[in-house]
């Protein structure tokens, strides 16, 4: 009789910071919707990393509606895979304490996500305000100072500098190895993030005596690069971005609103799509990309006639969404039922693994 072979896990999780857009999809949803049908996969609402660089919470619980929302818009299905909040299972905040207690702080400080991330939020802070912010550095490089640090680095001695944002690599490891992952999808600038999470899944395994952690593999995931309508990256902040399911007259006038050529100001001039939001979309949603680049750079087609293309184009796909999204518009509470489902699952899977962890570190 064959051996039935054992079913791979993937963990992965997205903070709620507000409705999704296209570039969330291209970049990772589209490949979870995938994913779903290969793996046994956990997908959570990472509500507590949320934190970490949030100083109110007004909208959290909004926002986890929202994102969960656009998750089944995107082709989540409930059936197929595990569907939850992070904070509803608290054994994702025991396993991270635990290994907060044998995660060397060097290795969190070397993350350099940390302190890119920290810059952002201190300069957006203080935007327009130098006066206010040259206060706030004059108090901070004196505490600093006055404790032999080098008051150079404001923003990491600053009061954002916060324990949680530190440890944010400590629980998302925590995350992924509290349901024994074997995978999960990342892109190559990931890749770092990933292995320190295993660097703290091998140090705790050295101190349980044995491999009771899974340590994860990457799963690479080719995903097409979606910018936004500026040509930076597409996101909310930025303001640059299309929504999952946008509104028909919103959407067809950001597609005009597209970065495209500035060489190319006549319909018959040349054009050069290498940079161009515009040719970028095409890539994506046209089928003959390749012959609608020929004939930009031969002059045979205007920046506004390439605008109406995409936007005939993309039409389909956002109604698509916005017709999925209805039911739980209508119903709003129908998110919260199935987030409650989905940590009971998630719950199951947990407990098991808390009762080896804390029997192997003689807790329990």
């Amino acid at each position: 009789m064959e051996e039935k072979k054992a079913v791979k896990i993937v963990v992965s999780g997205m903070r709620p910071t507000g409705r999704l857009h296209l570039g969330n999809y291209w970049g990772a949803l589209r490949n979870w919707v995938e994913l779903q049908d290969k793996y046994r996969c956990f997908f959570f609402i990472a509500d507590w990393h949320a934190l970490t660089t949030a100083e109110d919470t007004v909208g959290l619980r909004d926002n986890t509606r929202l994102l969960v929302t656009d998750w089944l818009t995107a082709g989540l299905d409930p059936e197929k895979c595990v569907i939850f909040r992070q904070s509803d299972v608290k054994e994702h905040a025991e396993l991270a304490l635990l290994m907060g207690m044998m995660t060397p702080i060097s290795w969190l400080l070397r993350n350099p996500t940390f302190k890119e991330q920290l810059q952002e939020l201190y300069k957006a802070r203080y935007k327009g305000q130098e006066d206010k912010m040259k206060k706030a550095e004059g108090v901070t490089r004196a505490l600093a100072e006055a404790h032999g640090h080098e008051g150079d680095d404001m923003a990491l001695h600053s009061d954002m500098a916060t324990y949680g944002f530190l440890g944010y690599p400590v629980l998302q490891a925590a995350d992924i190895a509290l349901y024994g992952a074997d995978y999960v999808p990342v892109g190559k600038d990931q890749l770092p993030h990933l292995e320190l999470s295993r660097e703290i899944v091998r140090r705790f395994n050295r101190a349980a005596g044995r491999p009771l952690l899974v340590e994860p593999e990457p799963l690479l995931t080719a995903s097409p690069m979606v910018p936004g309508l500026d040509g930076r990256k597409m996101s909310k902040s930025y303001g640059n971005a299309i929504e999952l399911g946008e509104d028909p007259r919103s959407a067809e006038a950001k597609i005009k609103k597209m970065f495209t050529d500035p060489k190319k100001i006549k319909a018959d001039d040349p054009g050069h799509p290498e940079g161009c939001v515009v040719c970028a979309f095409h890539r994506i949603y046209n089928p003959d990309w390749k012959a609608r680049e020929e004939e930009c750079r031969a002059g045979k087609v205007g920046c506004g006639a390439c605008k109406k293309q995409l936007a005939e184009l993309m039409a389909p796909s956002l109604a698509d969404f916005r017709a999925r999204r209805e039911p739980f518009e209508k119903d709003p509470a129908l998110a919260d039922r199935l987030l409650a489902a989905g940590a009971e699952k998630a719950k199951a899977a947990a407990a098991g693994l808390m009762t080896a962890v804390n029997s192997a570190l003689r807790i329990k």
